[in-house]
């Protein structure tokens, strides 16, 4: 596996190589070893998979509070999504800001998000599979969501139309409005 810093504290692009021939090719999208060895353990409960049908897609942006935050690793495993992470760790030099790559099923790419993050992605294509592996278990009453449209955050999506988003998306609070279950360093 190739593993990259991004800019934001312990956001990590995780790439696995791929092994192919005539028929195809491999790939092992996850390996405890390895990421014990890049000074990544984590000990995964939960898988999740998404699927959106329509081009322009937007989920997001989410976090989980604790006692129940969550680490995640967000792969694309049909199609093609713009995958954005904003540092929400109140105190952190770096709260507020975001990252954003393509992740798709062609490019292989993964985000490790550590907890304290805000996590959303936009489909760049229609049928767009999105597939994450969680340390902690889904827990409603830990469920938040930030605004996708924050102009506080100003996150440069690549929408060529209005996202197609739930209504929990829609009734997000801005950043300033939301809650700070993060503290940087905790």
């Amino acid at each position: 596996m190739v593993i990259e810093e991004t800019g934001l504290e312990g956001v990590r692009l995780v790439t696995p190589r791929r092994f192919g021939d005539a028929r195809g090719w491999f790939c092992e999208t996850w390996s405890a070893r390895a990421m014990a060895e890049a000074g990544m353990p984590v000990d995964w409960v939960q898988d999740n998979h998404s699927y959106s049908a329509a081009r322009g897609t937007l989920r997001g942006l989410h976090y989980q509070a604790p006692p129940h935050a969550q680490t995640k690793l967000v792969r694309c495993s049909r199609g093609a999504i713009f995958d954005v992470v904003v540092d929400f760790r109140a105190g952190s030099p770096d709260f507020g800001r975001w990252i954003g790559r393509e992740l798709s099923a062609e490019n292989g790419h993964q985000m490790l998000i550590p907890k304290g993050f805000l996590h959303g992605f936009l489909t760049l294509v229609e049928d767009t599979e999105v597939q994450y592996k969680c340390d902690d278990f889904y827990a409603p009453q830990s469920d938040g969501a930030v605004r996708w449209d924050d102009p506080e955050l100003a996150i440069a999506w690549p929408l060529e139309a209005p996202p197609q988003l739930s209504d929990k998306d829609r009734a997000a609070p801005l950043l300033a409005a939301a809650p700070r279950p993060f503290v940087w360093g905790a």
